[in-house]
């Protein structure tokens, strides 16, 4: 028989959204946080770029809002909008407050950087390029100095405890042994979907496990189309890839080919500083033709002080951006869709909640504007946190049933199951889509699925959640933000507005 432990609140993920609601959710009772490896991975510890708030002279919430509506698509729901540009200044404030070291000008000022589709100068920086590790260190401190918080470290979430309709927990693998969490509210932060796809900046634990679960549980999913590709990973035979923040494009460098060509002159007005999915798209045309890089020199010695972090990775890899050219291509960074929630996190079951990349908010629409996914996990997750205080005790606790965790899968079986669907996601699901290749990909994901070894549990939420996304992407006959069919490519009015729910 599995073990059981109850909690009053069970938080599984280990990210901004997930740290952020257990510190903020033990002031109300008992937490018990569930990571897949260990506290420190997650997507948000990789995070360079940083926090987009509206906390400098000449900004404003309408501002902010105007720019996340117009990156959107017409797909933003506005009052999510909303709360987080008026929200987030006092977020990111009580993260500096709590010991986050964001960067200072020389008047004691919070730093403020630029980034693609932003109008004015409001990204909040750590150490360069570090924001996500600063984040996370705070974060953690925090939660290691709660004595109302347990972390459980390596543990696998395998699917929800439904009871009348309601989650009242999960199970789980935790150190191989089969154990029931039962909990009065459950709250989903498992970040991304990255490791879908070939190329990637997400670490390798984002392979889609919350999407997964929650499907096969009934939780209402949307947007799962819009996958937002970052133009400039460092293109090398990595997984994941190594990002080359925003910020560097921000600071002036430019995209060439080998030739030593701009080409990003003729695509966009703002050229390098276009939206994500336009300079994608650029530079996945060209890589047809040539390697892409980045030309950074024109930065110098600036650079090593501006991004020591990124100078860091690319010295490791014989590249020195003063001086050298940066190999780039684009990369699956973010998904805009995912568990659609209100704007206090209630998914479509009752007692589960979603925050962070996991959820669908409504925030991003169709295309996420650069550095508002910190932004959006330190708002929404202080949302949870305070509405965890209503939940109602569990009235009865469901029996324990008996179960085993699978046997361990064959892991040479399951890696060539995983690379396949990377590569078949990336061919025909990725930066540019037709009906013909997402058809394909779907009649062979579901063939990999039936082929899947037993205990092969993280293949399984991959499979599942490219599915998801092949099948919203065929749904889907026009072109809007991240998602981008060439046999449909314009934005069509019809589809101005609609969400496809999965």
């Amino acid at each position: 028989m599995p073990d059981r432990l109850t909690t009053r609140f069970l938080v599984v993920g280990s990210g901004i959204a997930g740290l952020h609601t257990a510190w903020r959710a033990s002031q109300h009772g008992d937490v018990l946080l569930l990571t897949k490896r260990s506290l420190f991975d997650s997507a948000t510890a990789y995070a360079q770029g940083g926090i987009a708030a509206a906390l400098g002279a000449g900004d404003s919430p309408t501002l902010h809002r105007r720019d996340t509506l117009a990156a959107g698509a017409a797909l933003c729901d506005a009052a999510a909008v909303e709360v987080l540009v008026e929200e987030g200044p006092a977020r990111v404030r009580e993260l500096q407050t709590a010991g986050a070291e964001f960067d200072l000008d020389p008047s004691g000022q919070l730093k403020l950087g630029r980034e693609a589709a932003h109008s004015t100068n409001r990204i909040v920086h750590a150490h360069g390029d570090q924001t996500g590790a600063e984040v996370a260190r705070t974060l953690i401190e925090r939660v290691r100095a709660s004595t109302r918080i347990r972390v459980l470290e390596r543990a696998r979430v395998l699917d929800l405890i439904v009871t009348r309709g309601a989650a009242v927990g999960v199970r789980a693998s935790i150190a191989g042994k089969a154990v029931e969490i039962i909990a009065d509210a459950t709250v989903f932060a498992m970040g991304g979907c990255g490791q879908v796809f070939r190329y990637t900046t997400n670490p390798m634990v984002a392979t889609g496990d919350g999407y997964a679960i929650a499907h096969r549980a009934g939780v209402t999913l949307a947007d799962m189309e819009f996958v937002q590709f970052h133009p400039t990973a460092l293109d090398t035979p990595e997984n994941p890839l190594a990002l080359i923040s925003e910020a560097v494009r921000g600071e002036g460098a430019i995209l060439v080919n080998e030739k030593g060509v701009r080409f990003m002159l003729t695509e966009h007005r703002d050229a390098e500083l276009a939206p994500r999915d336009v300079v994608s798209r650029a530079i996945y045309r060209e890589q047809k033709r040539s390697r892409v890089y980045l030309d950074a020199r024109k930065l110098g010695r600036g650079f090593t002080k501006r991004f020591p972090g990124i100078f860091a990775l690319c010295t490791a890899r014989g590249i020195d951006p003063r001086k050298d050219l940066i190999p780039v291509t684009p990369a699956a960074h973010y998904m805009m869709g995912g568990i659609v929630t209100d704007l206090i996190g209630h998914s479509s079951m009752p007692r589960l909640y979603a925050v962070g990349e996991v959820a669908r908010t409504g925030v991003h629409g169709a295309n996420r504007l650069a550095s508002n996914s910190l932004l959006e996990g330190l708002v929404f997750a202080e949302r949870v946190a305070r509405d965890l205080s209503n939940a109602a005790p569990l009235k009865s606790v469901p029996a324990v049933k008996k179960w085993q965790v699978p046997p361990l899968a064959d892991r040479g079986a399951a890696h060539v199951a995983a690379e396949r669907i990377r590569a078949l996601m990336w061919q025909h699901a990725a930066i540019t889509r037709t009906a013909k290749g997402l058809r394909t990909a779907l009649e062979e994901l579901a063939g990999i699925e039936q082929r899947l070894p037993t205990g092969a549990t993280e293949e399984v939420n991959l499979v599942q959640t490219a599915r998801l996304i092949a099948e919203a992407a065929l749904m889907r006959k026009e072109s809007r933000g991240g998602h981008y069919r060439s046999d449909f490519p314009r934005a069509k009015s019809v589809w101005r507005g609609r969400h496809i729910e999965l």
